[in-house]
């Protein structure tokens, strides 16, 4: 990756060039990380529900976007619906980048833990709490499933559950040693401690390809020992009509075995 692209902290962090945005200041002890590239109403409509339910009072949010040209990164907009800050990814990259900086906010700004959730309308905004209460806990990864008791697993396209069910979920659990259900639901919490061990170091842009950073830390914090739990969620697709996702089903497939072949490499893995 070409140096005018990056923000070089130190040696262990580096990030995509960036601009933040603080929209209010820190009311709560975890971070809401929303990931968004164009969303649209699904974007809106989620914001609506995230604040009919009050989500606010647990943990505040921020928008980490992929420079979005619909609006979805309108500053006037999100005040309306009680979001905390902004940050734009101006460099070339994917949502593994745009999570990496939401996750270091959290880490420079002295939250306890980062909440993540698309910003498509997929996901039961209910799991929020369940998340936050698990992070009280002492969990340091909590993650979302449709599959555990209590979860909902609605229209998920047939290729994609058979691919995590028979290929995804199998390989993630011999690598990481804990017995995941449901592990490519981006909806999951992280203790921020995980995000300043040495031995993970999150923050190497140009390291993780599109949803890679998630993937790694799925299989890298229990193998170090972190404690780890499920808790079930809901996950809904739409009957008909177009899926919500920038995941084509077959590259999609594809990129995970990439992934899932990078992990058992060490690929991803810090040099130092």
């Amino acid at each position: 990756m070409q140096k005018e692209y990056m923000e070089i902290k130190d040696k262990r962090i580096i990030l995509p060039k960036h601009e933040l945005y603080r929209i209010t200041e820190k009311k709560n002890k975890y971070l809401i990380c929303i990931p968004v590239l164009n969303e649209g109403k699904k974007f809106i409509n989620q914001l609506k529900k995230m604040k009919e339910l009050r989500v606010n009072a647990v943990a505040d949010i921020i928008i980490c976007d992929g420079g979005s040209t619909d609006g979805s990164a309108d500053i006037e907009m999100l005040k309306k619906y009680g979001i905390s800050a902004l940050v734009i990814r101006k460099s070339p990259g994917h949502m593994s980048d745009q999570l990496m900086l939401g996750y270091y906010y959290a880490l420079e700004n002295g939250y306890k833990g980062t909440i993540t959730i698309d910003g498509n309308g997929k996901d039961g905004i209910d799991g929020i709490f369940k998340m936050a209460e698990a992070l009280d806990k002492g969990y340091s990864l909590i993650q979302g499933s449709r599959y555990v008791k209590g979860g909902m697993a609605i229209n998920t396209p047939k290729l994609r559950e058979v691919a995590i069910k028979l290929i995804h979920v199998p390989v993630v659990n011999t690598l990481s040693g804990f017995k995941y259900t449901d592990t490519t639901n981006g909806f999951r919490a992280h203790n921020i401690e995980v995000f300043k061990d040495k031995r993970i170091q999150p923050f190497r842009y140009g390291t993780f390809p599109t949803y890679a950073l998630i993937h790694y830390l799925t299989v890298k914090i229990p193998q170090l020992g972190y404690k780890v739990t499920e808790v079930p969620v809901l996950r809904q697709y739409p009957a008909k009509g177009k899926i919500p996702t920038k995941i084509s089903p077959i590259k999609g497939n594809i990129d995970l075995i990439k992934i899932l072949w990078k992990m058992f490499r060490k690929e991803y893995d810090p040099k130092e």
